[in-house]
């Protein structure tokens, strides 16, 4: 079968095929990467991979876990690629003159991209439940795989963060976990428009907003991805989800504004802390009310929650054992995750804020508690920044105030022929004139040294940005130098 992905016609891949064939992850070490390959490695594929990170010396630690688990890693000069066998796994976006891909055409290996292996695991499944959305993806599918994995099933779980629950001393790595090959869960990203690929059983759509393409294109994308599912389950909160969803009556709804959504709040009923939150989980269709008590801060978190219950509410989970097993849900690496409080009460926070909705809601339980706000940003990339700078802007200038500071580097940057003229000059200034204030310093590390000169006693450091594992070495560094 054909689909349209990212307007390129291409075939959608059958795991059959795949026959427990080699594979070679070019970038294995990357957030999206890693976890498939963990997957697919359980399945019984040979799994090897080399990664730029590791030829420039960048989080050695992982890279060793690797090859003490059976992946064998090479250096990105194609001297992994050996057979016409191999299959090689690699991004659209990795140029023709990298060494494996020279190589594998040279040799004429198949090449598939990381979306087009999962799909083809994930649509073998018997039972599948994929995430969808703008933001949230990653917490929701961490949630969902813990409550399956309370009510004693055996789910295998495809995620972009580590999710600390099934994270092991002898698996820190734990962004996926590998379960029954029947049960399938996993985050589904709309930014390469990818998740055209997939047909789940339950399709999770949590919100619309603007991050890697216009909204015009993300309804078509969303709205395509509804159609696919056997039920899908809408945050209705969401102006431009609740209108798509509009036209499938095979649904279940969530939200915590919308008083009418089959998963809802009572509204008088949530506590907000530093730490949690607690809520009234109201049932609609059976008026039955469950205690939730969350140990996420932030709204965002209870609406997480909720799309959580819903899903494993349709896929026939009872939602008093959904909210009892979030209880107990330890959330996510570097999605709001403290990292510790210094002995002078300066508390420094890991977060994946990189796109205005995921930055505004971790500004927002920020700033729903006392104490100043210190807000480092990373930015992912230059062409992100782009496509969404002048948003990233207002979400700044608007979400802190007049004492909270704002400091950001430049774009990370680890290569290749991206288009720079956008930096974070022209971002700080957008904030000025939105009424805001930043500061620019183009290092990381000099950013480090101005933090640590300007915090004071209950401040909040948060540090933010995505595709970079180096962030939270750099969150424990500054926390070290305030202690």
């Amino acid at each position: 079968m054909k689909t349209m992905v990212d307007g390129v016609e291409v075939e959608s891949v059958g795991s059959g095929s795949l026959a427990e064939r080699p594979l070679f992850f070019c970038g294995i070490g990357g957030s999206g990467m890693l976890p498939l390959a963990q997957i697919a490695h359980g399945r019984g594929h040979p799994v090897a991979g080399s990664d730029r990170s590791r030829d420039q010396g960048r989080t050695p630690e992982k890279f060793a876990w690797l090859e003490s688990h059976g992946f064998d890693l090479f250096p990105q000069d194609g001297s992994g690629i050996t057979s016409r066998d191999q299959i090689l796994i690699a991004s659209a976006a990795i140029e023709d003159t990298v060494p494996e891909v020279a190589r594998a055409k040279e040799l004429g290996c198949e090449r598939m991209s990381r979306a087009e292996l999962l799909s083809a695991l994930f649509n073998e499944a018997d039972y599948s439940i994929a995430v969808g959305g703008t933001s949230g993806k990653s917490t929701v599918t961490g949630m969902i795989a813990w409550i399956l994995h309370e009510g004693r099933h055996d789910p295998t779980v495809m995620n972009g963060a580590v999710m600390k629950n099934f994270a092991q001393a002898d698996n820190p790595f734990a962004s996926a976990r590998v379960g029954s090959s029947g049960l399938f869960v996993s985050e589904v990203d709309e930014s390469d428009g990818s998740i055209a690929l997939y047909r789940p059983t339950i399709g999770v759509l949590l919100n619309v907003s603007l991050d890697h393409k216009s909204i015009e294109e993300l309804r078509v994308l969303f709205g395509n991805f509804l159609k696919a599912s056997g039920r899908a389950v809408v945050n209705t909160d969401s102006e431009e989800a609740r209108f798509l969803a509009e036209k499938f009556a095979n649904r279940t709804s969530f939200g915590l504004r919308d008083a009418k959504a089959d998963i809802t709040v009572e509204p008088d009923s949530i506590d907000q802390s530093a730490f949690g939150i607690r809520a009234a989980i109201m049932d609609n269709r059976s008026r039955r009310v469950f205690p939730l008590i969350l140990p996420m801060p932030g709204l965002h978190n209870l609406s997480n929650a909720l799309a959580a219950i819903a899903a494993a509410d349709a896929a026939g989970i009872d939602v008093a054992k959904s909210t009892y097993a979030l209880r107990s849900f330890e959330g996510l690496a570097r999605r709001f995750d403290v990292v510790g409080t210094s002995e002078s009460g300066i508390t420094v926070i890991d977060d994946f804020g990189h796109n205005p909705e995921k930055c505004a809601a971790t500004l927002r339980t920020l700033k729903a508690t006392p104490g100043r706000v210190i807000a480092f940003f990373q930015p992912h990339g230059y062409g992100p920044l782009k496509q969404m700078g002048a948003e990233l802007a207002k979400t700044f200038a608007r979400e802190l105030d007049d004492e909270d500071v704002t400091i950001m580097c430049d774009p990370v940057y680890f290569g290749g022929t991206v288009d720079r003229s956008v930096g974070i000059e022209r971002i700080v200034e957008l904030i000025a004139a939105a009424g805001g204030k930043a500061e620019h310093v183009p290092a990381r590390e000099d950013c480090g040294t101005r933090i640590v000169d300007i915090a004071k006693a209950g401040d909040r450091v948060v540090i933010m940005g995505a595709r970079d594992d180096t962030l939270s070495d750099f969150a424990k560094d500054v926390l070290g130098r305030l202690s």
